[in-house]
């Protein structure tokens, strides 16, 4: 391997280009005239910034641009070095947005030629029907869309009636409606301390107040749920138990038996999101199962089979819960689309739907390592078969200083702002997203820049500055 990085620096000229452009642009420059030869490693970032009198995340955001235009790799460990042939290009960024967005939290897009093509066998199955399809349907689903539902539940150990089971126009439409046929405007819901950010634009559409509740290694603080029961006597516990956007957090099942029986002792429904529950293989039970009386059930299949199919089942307490959701859902969303519900339907019955599942979690699994080759040991959290992260900042770090590094290296994520409940301040964290459409090249470099920064972070103040 060349060591001729040693006394590579490249030649830039005054003007109005951006330095990062600059460098970008001087590495295929020497690329073109040999200065720089295939495989060759360039400088470590920060020694080049060093070199250049530049700040490091400018020379980051060189890099980034140059893996971008196909020009270098980089493999943790080893470096960046100039690519041997030319790779695809990362996309551009938009209007000065970063060009890798970790921050819409999706699952990975599998890349199996033999899936893609069950995949399109199915939706040319769904066209033949495409005249019916576009009539009005029932509102909460067909009879068939129903059943498929009922047949997808039964993977998280879930046997539910037909008639208790609605399809949805995915699951934020799904949680609109139970909102609104349960918590009046100005009430109370409980949720956790930091929550699901769909949640928080419903409560302030909708005029609710919502709770946050302390969270331990095992979940929800039950003591504190009941605390809340009886000083603000909530309309419903909304929670996300099963790796929970953004802490990846998964309440034990013990813990959840506690929380049911504090709900059901005053009289509060439960609202169990259960967005990510199809991912891991085992895990506790839905809350569903254990008080199944007095739980709302919503099941989206954006997570776990992909983010643009807009279809959710939602699985109400009793007869009496579910004609109250069938108005609701009617007043605020109409309908599931037929056509979408019916590619649903499909998959789940030939079992298209579970190969995606499978192929998700694969790629999750190949993601999680890449994590954890690029971030510091123990900076993080996240779960087996999960495609988000949530990264724990050190002191010198503040959150929205580390997202602004980011997104001046060309990276996007979500500070802990965007989840908390309440006026506090959030704690120093980030989500990190490893899907979407961003492929495993892009999480890769993307990781890197993040766990150099965690391991050059800025000097903290001397006291009293």
């Amino acid at each position: 391997m060349s060591k001729k990085h040693e006394g590579w620096i490249p030649k830039l000229k005054k003007g109005t280009t951006p330095v990062y452009q600059q460098i970008a642009g001087a590495i295929a420059d020497d690329i073109t005239t040999g200065r720089l030869l295939p495989e060759q490693r360039l400088p470590p970032q920060r020694k080049l910034a060093a070199l250049l009198g530049i700040d490091f995340t400018t020379v980051a955001r060189a890099y980034v641009e140059a893996q971008r235009r196909g020009l270098v790799d980089s493999t943790v460990g080893r470096g960046t070095f100039v690519c041997g042939r030319r790779r695809p290009a990362i996309p551009r960024a938009v209007e000065g947005r970063p060009s890798i967005d970790l921050s819409m939290n999706m699952p990975p897009e599998p890349d199996s030629p033999e899936l893609a093509q069950l995949m399109q066998e199915g939706f040319a199955q769904v066209g033949t029907r495409l005249r019916d399809l576009m009539r009005y349907q029932d509102f909460c689903g067909s009879a068939d869309d129903r059943a498929a539902g009922v047949l997808w539940l039964r993977r998280r150990g879930l046997v539910v009636p037909a008639e208790r089971m609605l399809v949805t126009a995915g699951a934020q439409c799904a949680l609109l409606a139970v909102l609104a046929a349960l918590a009046p405007p100005g009430s109370v819901v409980c949720c956790e301390e930091l929550t699901y950010p769909g949640l928080r634009a419903l409560a302030g559409q909708l005029g609710l107040k919502l709770v946050g509740l302390p969270m331990d290694g095992q979940g929800i603080d039950a003591v504190a749920f009941a605390a809340a029961c009886a000083q603000y006597a909530p309309k419903a516990l909304y929670c996300n138990p099963t790796l929970l956007n953004p802490t990846t957090s998964i309440i034990s099942a013990e813990r959840r038996r506690a929380l049911v029986e504090v709900a059901r002792f005053h009289g509060v429904a439960i609202i169990e999101d259960d967005a990510y529950g199809f991912l891991p293989r085992s895990g506790p039970p839905p809350m569903a199962s254990i008080g199944p009386d007095i739980t709302f059930y919503i099941a989206g299949l954006a997570k776990c089979v992909g983010a643009g199919l807009r279809v959710a089942f939602l699985v109400a307490p009793d007869a009496q819960q579910t004609a109250r959701l069938t108005a609701s859902i009617r007043a605020t969303t109409m309908m599931v689309s037929p056509i979408t519900a019916a590619l649903a339907t499909r998959w789940i019955r030939d079992g298209t739907a579970d190969l995606m599942l499978g192929a998700i979690r694969k790629e999750c699994a190949v993601r999680l390592k890449i994590a954890a080759r690029a971030l510091p040991a123990g900076s993080y959290d996240a779960a087996p078969e999960g495609f988000h992260l949530w990264l724990r900042l050190p002191a010198s770090w503040g959150r929205r200083e580390f997202a602004a590094a980011m997104a001046a290296a060309g990276v996007t994520v979500v500070t802990s702002d965007a989840f908390t409940v309440g006026q506090g301040e959030g704690p120093d964290a980030v989500r990190v997203c490893l899907g979407g459409t961003a492929d495993r090249y892009e999480v890769q470099h993307a990781l890197e820049l993040m766990g150099d920064a965690l391991r050059h972070a800025p000097p903290l103040p001397a006291h009293g500055v």
